[in-house]
């Protein structure tokens, strides 16, 4: 098989981790294990927490079975994204850009980012709360620090996904040990809890609940992030190695998903033997349930324990919610940004509501927005899954690795139910609108269209793969196709070439490389900008020590390379090279421009910038870098 070409998903990390050198047949297994962890954490973040404490106190054992379909529904849907990223080496959002309009992937991209940034909503109140349980910290100062874990996910890639992954899977650790420990604290009712895997919706609320449930549990950026992630492995493109990588693709995310379960059910069955059965059924914030564990368990570790799981889950979801959004604004959207600016983007987007929450409704107000946030998860679920069940079906384009008709009918039940809860709740939620609102007409006018209209482009995303004739071939890297060259004449030589100096060890090179392209017959002028306060201020006015330094050391590499033969000029400029640089170059007849690489990384450049980048956007002609 041909491997699958185009810009890759996850570029820094993609085919990053070896798997086809590995003998064993457990070195095997290991070198895959690791996407689905990242992928687990989104099913037990904050917002999970939210939807598994209010079932508990409010119904007991009742809704655990919810639970448990959640978790096989997730577990299907998720090895379905592994099986769309192995096989057609394209992820979801990709995928879709390939099979329907323009128009309609840029709304597939809003309801993505809607659902990523009501995913982050949780992770910040989450790890607000989680900070001011364990220090004190008032909620308004943890929502806004919560901006500054966005530079961990650079430093975590940066340093490879392998470390990322050991990273995520020791928070996984933390919250789990934690529940284990609580659970033994709280001695629930085995009898009572094997009841709760029969289905049952005991009340109108439970439906609410149950919906938060699955929306928390079968996350839509989960969709996106895993069918990139598993493009992290290489493997060999034969029918073989793909069938072994969906197989161990597979035990990847059965682990992972089944410690997610594990993870939702002690929560819900924490609040199940702590809250509803002393009678306190209204128990929903985490705030509220962190501060009743201690008189009701009798033990000073357990409100403890509940603190630091609950700031490793919200700390380890926020990483998996920033991929999702790169992925899905590249696949979409054709559009490659800045990883911080994303990060901050998708991290703002989450602060703006929870601290318009916190000062206007007070900390109090945080629960019930998390329970928000994941039924708007849940209503978000359809526009995924239903391009992802049609991508997987195709036998064609999956080249024979596409799922057969028990399977496709198991995930097309999955859409139905799930899309059916929907819209009962969204049915129930305008219903009890109209009823109580003091000018309904405004629902009417607003709210009524945009739930029709929902419903429209859910039936266009489902038909339209079906009645298209032919696959769309769009570009995944962001720039226009190739064009047809012609006949290209061959250029002179370079005659006037301008490099940039800096005094630094880098100028050799630089220089060096120069002279490779003009050879003797060129004329080369060396460019150096003086940076100092008073050269900003005063320009050329300026006649301090540097100005002096870098004037002698100019004119020192001017004299040896003239004394070797070669015709050489020098210009000291004043300010910033960024400004300087390009302002000499453009006024001058030069033909090319010699820059030298920067030694910067990483703080440096977020600090300091990047000269090279700056300069090459502002002059006109080529520019070398050596």
């Amino acid at each position: 098989m041909n491997k699958p070409g185009g810009h890759k998903s996850l570029g820094e990390v993609h085919n990053s981790i070896e798997t086809t050198g590995k003998k064993s047949r457990w070195k095997r297994i290991l070198a895959f294990l690791g996407p689905a962890y990242l992928v687990s954490v989104g099913y037990m973040d904050p917002g999970n927490w939210a939807t598994d404490i209010a079932g508990g106190s409010q119904f007991g054992y009742a809704l655990i079975w919810v639970l448990l379909m959640s978790n096989i529904m997730a577990l299907l849907l998720q090895s379905l994204c592994a099986r769309l990223g192995v096989v057609r080496g394209r992820d979801l959002a990709q995928a879709s850009r390939e099979t329907y309009s323009p128009f309609a992937n840029f709304i597939l991209y809003l309801l993505a980012e809607i659902a990523i940034a009501a995913c982050d909503l949780a992770e910040v109140i989450g790890m607000a709360i989680g900070l001011n349980l364990l220090f004190g910290l008032p909620m308004i100062w943890g929502v806004s620090i919560t901006v500054l874990d966005s530079f961990l996910l650079l430093f975590l890639l940066n340093k490879g996904m392998r470390k990322m992954e050991a990273f995520v899977i020791g928070l996984i650790f933390v919250i789990g040990l934690s529940f284990l420990l609580e659970i033994f604290f709280a001695k629930p009712d085995m009898g009572e809890l094997i009841k709760g895997f029969v289905p049952s919706l005991p009340g109108n609320g439970a439906l609410y609940i149950a919906i938060g449930i699955i929306g928390a549990t079968v996350m839509p950026h989960n969709l996106y992030l895993h069918s990139s992630l598993v493009q992290s492995r290489k493997i060999k493109r034969t029918k073989h190695g793909i069938k072994q990588a969906l197989k161990f693709n597979f035990i990847d995310s059965a682990i992972a998903l089944n410690l997610a379960f594990f993870v939702n059910a002690a929560i819900l069955i924490l609040a199940a033997a702590v809250f509803f059965k002393n009678g306190m059924y209204e128990v929903a914030e985490i705030q509220d349930a962190h501060k009743l564990l201690q008189p009701l368990l009798g033990n000073a570790l357990a409100p403890t324990l509940f603190a630091l799981a609950l700031i490793a889950a919200g700390q380890s979801s926020t990483l998996t919610g920033t991929l999702a959004g790169q992925i899905v604004m590249e696949g979409y959207l054709n559009l490659r940004i800045q990883p911080w600016v994303r990060r901050l983007i998708t991290r703002l987007l989450a602060i703006i509501p929870a601290l318009l929450t916190v000062i206007y409704y007070g900390p109090g107000a945080t629960g019930d927005l998390l329970v928000l946030s994941q039924v708007i998860l849940s209503l978000q679920l359809g526009f995924a899954m239903i391009p992802l069940i049609h991508f997987v079906s195709d036998k064609k384009k999956m080249q024979g690795f596409h799922i057969r008709w028990p399977m496709r009918i198991a995930s097309w039940l999955i859409t139905i139910v799930i899309v059916g809860l929907n819209a009962k709740l969204v049915h129930h939620e305008i219903k009890s609108w109209l009823a109580t609102a003091a000018h309904p007409i405004y629902i009417w006018i607003f709210i009524v269209p945009l739930a029709v209209a929902a419903a429209v482009f859910l039936l266009y995303i489902l038909i339209h793969p079906l009645v298209k004739s032919r696959e769309v071939d769009r570009s995944h890297v962001p720039h226009t196709a190739g064009q047809v060259l012609g006949n290209i004449e061959q250029a002179e030589n370079y005659q006037n070439i301008a490099i940039a100096i800096d005094f630094s060890l880098s100028d050799k090179k630089t220089i060096a490389s120069a002279i490779q392209i003009g050879g003797a017959a060129a004329r080369y002028t060396l460019i150096h900008s003086v940076e100092t306060p008073g050269a900003m201020i005063y320009g050329n006015s300026i006649q301090d020590f540097e100005t002096h330094s870098d004037k002698a050391f100019l004119e020192s590499y001017q004299q040896e390379l003239a004394h070797q033969g070669y015709r050489i000029e020098v210009e000291l400029v004043f300010g910033s090279p960024k400004k300087t640089i390009p302002k000499v170059v453009n006024a001058g007849r030069f033909d090319l421009l010699v820059l030298g690489g920067h030694g910067h990384t990483f703080f440096k450049d977020l600090l300091l910038g990047t000269t090279v980048d700056s300069v090459r956007h502002r002059v006109d002609i080529p520019v070398f870098i050596a």
